[in-house]
């Protein structure tokens, strides 16, 4: 049975704590605001872009201009998997999730004979997955020190995924991260970029008539730019679809922190009352037998 003294010590111990948890959920619950603000914003952009790319992947059918980032090499033999995470813990499953989304894909292509390789950018992704993967981990983007996304961070994750894919290091790119929908609820989310699949063609308009489009340059020139940009704007879209979902995540997981301490300070409260309450009763009981021995 614990001391009155340590009772009270655990209590102000976990009130300190409770006080900490519900300034993270506020600082997350502010952050959560531009975070999702930027995700949203990002989204049409890329959605469009795809659009773009199916309009004048339709103009050269499929055809010898189409750049070998659009093709492929032909082969699927050798993976790369760029698993994106957050770079800091207390968000629940978040970061799980996705390394869990990773590892079962790794689990298949292994199983299949496949070769893999990843990219992890996070330090949550790269702690999970080099416990059972480190040899497969070619690198690890450190974003620590990034206090707010822009594109220049994505273009360089970009940047080396196009290099390494223009020296033969792989032939297929997937790219992992955490679509976020709402505060409790982010997807883990899996897509190929390289070769890039484009989606079909929205060739209709809004009157119903067809669009019909002249390129100039010629399509397989504006492929050869608008692919290695196009994988950039994916990148892009799933760190900023990340940081909305890791706020959102940890708003929810300090908010659930910050009532659990509460609960366990009730209890502890209840705790030690009654063994104060008893203590007091045991006094007195001493008190009133010492006083009729006298």
């Amino acid at each position: 049975m614990p001391s009155l003294k340590d009772l009270r010590n655990r209590i102000a111990s976990v009130k300190a704590t409770q006080k900490i948890t519900k300034a993270m959920q506020m600082v997350a619950a502010a952050k959560l605001r531009r975070a999702q603000e930027a995700a949203e914003a990002a989204r049409p952009y890329s959605e469009r872009m795809g659009s773009v790319l199916a309009n004048i992947t339709q103009a050269i059918g499929g055809g010898g201009d189409a750049p070998a980032l659009m093709t492929g090499t032909g082969k699927d033999d050798v993976h790369l998997l760029v698993v994106c995470t957050a770079e800091r813990g207390l968000c629940g499953g978040f970061n799980s999730q996705i390394s869990r989304l990773a590892r079962d894909h790794i689990r298949r292509l292994l199983a299949d004979g496949k070769q893999v390789k990843i990219i992890c950018v996070g330090k949550k992704g790269f702690d999970i997955l080099r416990r059972d993967y480190a040899s497969l981990i070619l690198e690890r983007v450190d974003l620590r020190e990034v206090k707010t996304l822009g594109f220049v961070n994505a273009d360089a994750i970009a940047r080396k995924v196009i290099h390494l894919f223009n020296e033969g290091a792989f032939d297929v790119c997937t790219l992992f991260y955490s679509q976020f929908k709402s505060v409790i609820s982010q997807v883990p989310t899996a897509q190929q970029i390289v070769p890039a699949a484009a989606p079909s063609a929205q060739t209709e308009a809004a009157d119903g008539a067809s669009a019909v489009y002249e390129y100039e340059p010629e399509p397989g020139e504006i492929l050869s730019d608008l692919i290695p940009r196009n994988i950039a704007v994916q990148i892009f879209r799933a760190l900023l679809e990340n940081a909305a979902g890791e706020m959102g995540a940890k708003m929810s997981a300090m908010d659930n922190a910050t009532r659990n301490a509460g609960e366990m300070i009730n209890k502890l409260s209840i705790t030690y009352n009654r063994q104060r309450q008893a203590q007091i009763t045991k006094e007195l009981i001493e008190i009133i037998s010492g006083a009729e021995a006298l």
